[in-house]
Parts: structure tokens; sequence; C-alpha cells
């Protein structure tokens, strides 16, 4: 697989990083202008649950809700809390596809373990 290069958004003044392949932010720009979403951004969180202990939910919405952070990557805005944000410092998120379809991933080096499907991680 080759991926395009990453932009990374450097958070706060610790060094808190998250990066986005190119490739993904045109990707869901381009899911969001089929979806009629003009003007939406993208919602990362991380939740308790999957099978590992975390889950990532990704969510479009018009406007960021109280606490996000809002970084852009490539035209993409994106809201993030916290402490998602914290649980992905340096993150990549990516988007591939594959034979049962494509999506979003998370890169996650924070992760000590991840399950089967790739969803959660612990």
């Amino acid at each position: 697989m080759v991926h395009a290069h990453a932009e990374t958004v450097q958070v706060g003044k610790n060094s808190d990083s998250l990066s986005m392949e190119n490739n993904t932010a045109e990707k869901i720009r381009d899911i969001m202008k089929r979806q009629s979403l003009d003007g939406y951004g993208l919602k990362i969180q991380v939740l308790p649950g999957g099978c590992a202990g975390f889950s990532y939910d990704f969510t479009f919405l018009k406007d960021p809700e109280a606490g996000d952070q809002i970084l852009e990557f490539s035209g993409l805005r994106v809201f993030i809390d916290k402490t998602s944000l914290a649980m992905l410092k340096g993150a990549t998120i990516d988007y591939s596809e594959g034979l049962q379809g494509g999506g979003v991933q998370v890169i996650n080096p924070n992760a000590r373990s991840t399950c089967g499907c790739g969803k959660s991680f612990g």
C-alpha cells in the first residue's frame, strides 16, 4: 500500500501531535460532498467499549461540541475532545480500501493491544 505524505498538526505546547494522511482528508471531504454535508467537520472520539477496551467513533458534525479542539488537515476540519486527543497522541488517521470495503483507520502508537477487527484497542 502506498501512502501520500501525512500532514501533522501540533496541538498545545507539549508537542502532542496527530497526523492525517493527505489522501485521507481528500477521501473524507469527497464522502461529505456526496452526502451533501458541505461545511461539516469530522468528529473523532475514543469511547469506552469494544472487545479490547476502547473504540474509535467517527461522526460528521456541522459545529464542534463544547470543549472540542478544532484541527485542520488539508482543508478538512476535525473536532476532537481533549480526552480523546490525549489517547491519540502521536497517532495517524488513515483511509484504506480493502476487499471488504474501505474506511478510516487509526494507527495508534499508544495502543497496547488491538482486537482482530481493528476497531478497538486497549
